[in-house]
C-alpha cells in the first residue's frame, strides 16, 4: 500500500526526523492560506500522487510570490500524471540547498533483510543511477537481530558525508528511519533528497512509504490511508471472490488454474509475440458462478481482445470444467475469441463437449497460445 508525500512525512516528524514545513491543499484557495500560515517569500508546490516523475511532468514548481503560487497550484491541480490525477498539492516552505543525496530503507530477497541503501546522487531516480552509475550506490545490510547500531548508523553516514557534526546529524537520521520503517512493517521509507542546508543542516524535503498489505491489520490508523487506484480495487474485488488478479495492460485475458501455470502461460504469450492482460489464477473449482466473475473481470478490461483459458486437470476434471464453462457462457454474451485448452483428466471428454461451440479450442499450450496472439493481432488489424 502507497501513502502520499505529506502523509509519509508525518510519519517521519512523529519519529522526531527533520521534515521541511508544508502544508497540503485541495484548492487554489487553500494554496495561498498556506502561504500566508507559511510566511516565507519562496514556496514550493508538489502534486500529491502515487507515482513518481512529477517534476519531470511538471508537478513540482517554485514560486516566490502569492500571483505565482496562485498560477502553478492551478496549473498542477487537475493535472494528469502518469494516469492519475492531481486533487491535492503541497505546498512548504523553500528550503536554502546546499546538497542532495538518496536515503532509503527497502526489503532485499537476494539477503533476505532490510537494506539501507545510500546516494551522494540524491534528487534523482535512483534505478537510473543504479543503471549508469552503480558504483555511486552504498548498501549496508540490516541484521533484524541488531538493527541499526550507533558505529554502523556512522559508518553509512561517512559514505554522505565527510564532516564528523554532519555524519552524527545523519546516523541519528537513519537509525529513526529504521525504527519506522520495521515498527510500522514498511517495505519501503525513503528519502530523495536528503537535504544539506547551506545553514548546515540535514532536512528531509520528501517522503515515500509503501507498507505490506498483508500487516496492514496491526496499523489501523495507516490502514485507513490507503486511496487504491481502479485497478487495485479490481485485485480487492477478485481476491474477496477466491482468485488471484494482477493488471498488466496487454491485450490477452488469461483464465489459469494454478499460479504456476499462469506464469507460465504469460511468458508463453510474450514468447509468442503478444502481451498478456493480466495474471489470472483461478484455483482448482470449476464452480460456474466462480467462472462468470473471472469472465466479467476479463470483459471489464477495454485492452482485452482475445481471451486464453488455459486448464490443466489434475484433481480438478476436464468434463467438469467444460460443463462449467458451458454453463457459465449462457449467461456471459461477448463477441471477444475465446480459447480455451484443456489437458489432463478427462480432458478428450471435455474436448468432446466444447467441440461445435464458438470456442477456440486447443490441444496444447503452444497452439492455444499461437491461435490467441493471432486473433490478438487480426483484431488490431
Amino acid at each position: 500500500m502507497k501513502i502520499h508525500e505529506y502523509q509519509a512525512k508525518e510519519i517521519f516528524a512523529n519519529y522526531g526526523i527533520p521534515v521541511d514545513k508544508s502544508i497540503v491543499c485541495r484548492s487554489v484557495e487553500d494554496a495561498v492560506k498556506a502561504y500566508e500560515q507559511l510566511d516565507s517569500q519562496k514556496v514550493i508546490v508538489k502534486a500529491q500522487v502515487h507515482t513518481g516523475g512529477r517534476g519531470k511532468a511538471g508537478g513540482v514548481k517554485l514560486a516566490g510570490d502569492e500571483i505565482e503560487l496562485r498560477r502553478h497550484a492551478a496549473a498542477i491541480l487537475g493535472m494528469d500524471i502518469r494516469g492519475f490525477i492531481v486533487d491535492r498539492i503541497l505546498v512548504g516552505q523553500a528550503v536554502n540547498i546546499d546538497r542532495e543525496y538518496y536515503v532509503s530503507y527497502v526489503v532485499d530477497r537476494s539477503t533476505k533483510s532490510a537494506i539501507l541503501m545510500l546516494s551522494r546522487e540524491g534528487g534523482m531516480d535512483i534505478e537510473e543511477v543504479a543503471r549508469t552509475m552503480p558504483e555511486k550506490i552504498h548498501k549496508f545490510a540490516i541484521d533484524p537481530s541488531v538493527g541499526v547500531p550507533d558505529y554502523l548508523a556512522r559508518e553509512a553516514a561517512f559514505k554522505l558525508f565527510d564532516e564528523i557534526g554532519l555524519v552524527r546529524q545523519a546516523a541519528t537520521i537513519f537509525q529513526k528511519l529504521y525504527s519506522l520503517f520495521v515498527e510500522n512493517d514498511a517495505s519501503l521509507a525513503e528519502i530523495n533528497p536528503l537535504v544539506l542546508t547551506k545553514e548546515g543542516a540535514i532536512v528531509a524535503i520528501d517522503a515515500k512509504m509503501t507498507f505490506d498489505d498483508n500487516a496492514l491489520y496491526r496499523h489501523p490508523k495507516i490502514a485507513l490511508l490507503n486511496e487504491p487506484t481502479e485497478e487495485e480495487k479490481k485485485e480487492q474485488s477478485a481476491k474477496s471472490k477466491g482468485f488471484s488478479y494482477v493488471h498488466l495492460g496487454g491485450d490477452i485475458g488469461c483464465m489459469v488454474n494454478g499460479a504456476g501455470l499462469a506464469m507460465a502461460t504469460m511468458d508463453m504469450i510474450k514468447l509468442y509475440g503478444g502481451n498478456p492482460a493480466n495474471f489470472l489464477d483461478i484455483g482448482g473449482s470449476s464452480n460456474p458462478t466462480k467462472v462468470i466473475e473471472a469472465m466479467k473481470l476479463l470483459l471489464g478490461d477495454r485492452n482485452v481482445k482475445v481471451v486464453l483459458i488455459n486448464i490443466f486437470g489434475g484433481i480438478t476434471r476436464c468434463d467438469d470444467v467444460a460443463s462449467g464453462l458451458l454453463e457459465a457462457f449462457k449467461q456471459i454474451k461477448t463477441g471477444i475469441p475465446i480459447v480455451i485448452r484443456l489437458t489432463g483428466t478427462n480432458e478428450k471428454e471435455g474436448r468432446a463437449l466444447l467441440r461445435g461451440t464458438h470456442f477456440h479450442v486447443a490441444e496444447t499450450m503452444g497452439d492455444a497460445t499461437r491461435r490467441a496472439v493471432e486473433l490478438a493481432k487480426q483484431y488490431q488489424d
